[in-house]
């Protein structure tokens, strides 16, 4: 199997590493001769190593938030730069690394994308930013195929960095490696030039391709540990002295399982492996707040006694591993005896200069797409209370949702059934942080906001669904929510390992959530042995729901995958409405139809009263603004230093 070889032919720069925009070739692919023997003389080195690395970038690559217009002080790649320079001075043998989801997740990474290839000039600005903070190698993440493999090739040609995923088979070539062998001369305790063998293994989720069922005829992506245990034989064949695993996949359990969604663990946990990069779930590890379990040392920053580091999202963090590396007399391969993991934040660390300029041009090309004029709002769109049902940004959604799918359904023999509109919220606060909102003011509506309504390329469904299916949706969604003992007073109401993204209303429907039952189902999924159902209620144009009764439920392509918190409910549903259109369309379409939109944000449900019963969910600042518009009885207890706002609501 071919791996592609690396060489460098200077010494690891610290203090007089700088910026520059050719680093390294991608098209070095082939067996290189390895570093000259002459570096291995002495019997016995130390080397101080230096891994860095970045992941879910997701396109925020200045720090600014296009949604509000304004500017953002803990996020972007270009804040990162000048951490990674600093970090750079510090030590002379440095490796920068990036996990995988950089090319979507932002207003300039759907205008980089909306741009027709004809019209392609220069590198992505992604991969330019990249190229000119010398990263020395990256893996993909999932939503790195959310603009499918062509718009992909077209980014990756411009890197000067090789790509790697270990587990990824495509049907065309994007110039990707499934292994890669980097030569390193370094700079040992005494001063001495010597060589290194890095290894490097790029893993992304297998459920990729059941999230973009798009791309099933494209790509296939294998098991991460089978992919793994192939990766660690071949690059130890190959003379690697160490192996970092680049793994886009989030941190859970030790034990395998086939094809694990979230393996980092498992993957640590395999002879070979010298040290792990996380992701894909945006946490931070280590960190205080982060879960501990069976080979997961949240305080020392390991998995399975490797290093390991997960470093946010956004550029809110830079993860930093460093390895104190020997080379036993006698032997020709490196070992690690020390090591140290970090995530450093970027909090109102000033922006790289060199970055920041040469990003402007594409981020002012931004500004100038999403300032386009495409309707009217006569209310505030505003998520802050999405959780306790109200939100009319949410409504909004389920309305164009609604009304595309009764267009797509005109003069077939589904026509004449009630359409029901699933949506969940994806700026609700959480892990995003305490701006972390829609808040959109009334009067003028812009690209710029529907981006802000709707964030990930999802194409619009529809599907055929009985009544029995759709209560079942809805006790997967109110598993949002903690069990309330009558009675309690301000007693936690959110469940925070359970995702905003993962809480869908039912537009066209009313129910009540009954807080003194358990949910139904846990955060993975799975059901709860203890299922007495939270969802009573449930009425359809004022009549109870039957079991039976028949349904049309708008939603999307993300929702009606193989895996997923939904996938079980979906599983076997016809699909009605399977085309082409991404539900930023769709909403484009709807407002420039309607040019004025005054969406209710009733979202039609209640929590069942509990009288004499108090619980408190935090919100943003923002909220304040909009407690008006609300039916409830709330009280604000004031803002925290996580600067989220914590209200208590009466029951």
């Amino acid at each position: 199997m071919q791996v592609r070889q690396v060489e460098n032919r200077r010494p690891i720069a610290g203090h007089n590493h700088r910026l520059h925009s050719a680093r390294y070739c991608r098209n070095t692919v082939g067996m290189e001769p390895p570093l000259p023997q002459s570096a291995r003389r002495d019997a016995c080195a130390t080397v101080l190593f230096r891994i860095m690395a970045t992941t879910d970038l997701h396109m925020h690559l200045l720090g600014f938030d296009y949604f509000t217009g304004r500017r953002s002080p803990r996020i972007g790649l270009a804040r990162l730069a000048s951490l990674i320079e600093s970090q750079r001075r510090t030590r002379a043998n440095c490796l920068l690394l990036d996990n995988g989801d950089m090319l979507q997740g932002s207003a300039m990474g759907d205008y980089l994308a909306e741009i027709p290839p004809e019209t392609w000039h220069g590198e992505h600005a992604a991969i330019m930013a990249m190229n000119l903070m010398g990263y020395d190698a990256a893996t993909l993440g999932n939503h790195d195929f959310s603009f499918g493999l062509p718009f992909l090739k077209r980014a990756l040609d411009g890197a000067r960095f090789p790509v790697v995923s270990t587990n990824l088979t495509a049907s065309r070539s994007l110039g990707i490696a499934r292994h890669l062998l980097l030569h390193r001369r370094v700079v040992d305790t005494r001063g001495a030039s010597r060589e290194v063998s890095i290894g490097i293994l790029g893993f992304l989720p297998p459920q990729t391709v059941a999230w973009q069922p798009e791309l099933r005829a494209e790509i296939a992506i294998s098991d991460i540990l089978v992919a793994a245990r192939e990766g660690i034989a071949t690059l130890t064949s190959q003379g690697a002295d160490l192996i970092i695993a680049l793994a886009h996949s989030g941190i859970a359990e030790r034990e395998p399982a086939p094809m694990m969604e979230n393996a980092a663990t498992a993957l640590a946990a395999l002879p070979g492996i010298d040290a792990i990069i996380a992701g894909h779930t945006h946490r931070v590890f280590p960190a205080p707040d982060h879960p501990s379990g069976p080979g997961i040392d949240s305080k020392a920053g390991t998995l399975a006694g490797k290093p390991a580091v997960m470093p946010g999202f956004w550029g809110s963090h830079l993860g930093v591993v460093d390895l104190e590396i020997h080379r036993p007399p006698g032997s020709e391969r490196w070992k690690v005896v020390q090591h140290d993991s970090r995530a450093l934040p970027v909090d109102d660390l000033d922006e790289h200069e060199a970055v920041v300029a040469a990003l402007s041009p594409a981020h002012h090309r931004t500004l100038r797409h999403f300032r386009r004029h495409v309707g009217r709002a006569r209310i505030p769109l505003a998520s802050h209370f999405t959780l306790i049902g109200h939100d009319s940004a949410l409504r909004l959604v389920a309305m164009a949702q609604r009304w595309q799918v009764r267009k797509a359904l005109r003069g077939t023999a589904w026509q004449d059934l009630p359409i029901l509109s699933a949506a969940a919220p994806f700026r609700a606060g959480g892990r995003g942080g305490p701006d972390h909102y829609t808040d959109v003011a009334d009067g003028r509506l812009t690209m710029r906001n529907l981006a802000d309504l709707y964030l990930f390329p999802n194409h619009l469904r529809a599907i055929l669904i009985n009544g029995a299916g759709v209560r079942d949706w809805l006790e997967r969604s109110a598993s949002q929510f903690l069990q309330i003992t009558p009675g309690a007073q301000d007693a936690p109401l959110i469940d925070p390992d359970f995702p905003s993204y993962n809480f869908d209303l039912i537009d066209g429907l009313n129910w009540q959530i009954d807080l003194s039952r358990p949910p139904s189902y846990r955060t993975d999924g799975r059901r709860n042995v203890l299922d007495s159902g939270r969802i009573t209620e449930l009425r359809h144009d004022g009549a109870p729901v039957r079991d039976d009764q028949q349904f049309i439920l708008a939603t999307n392509s993300y929702r009606l995958a193989d895996s997923g918190f939904f996938a079980a409910t979906a599983a076997g549903r016809p699909v009605l409405v399977d085309g082409c259109q991404r539900m930023r369309d769709v909403l484009r379409r709807y407002v420039s139809h309607h040019r004025v939109v005054a969406p209710d944000g009733d979202l039609g449900w209640r929590f069942k009263p509990m009288p004499e019963t108090t619980v408190v969910f935090h919100t943003g600042p923002g909220a304040k603004s909009h407690l008006d518009r609300l039916r409830l009885r709330i009280d604000c207890l004031g803002t925290g230093v996580d600067g989220f706002l914590a209200m208590r609501l009466h029951l």
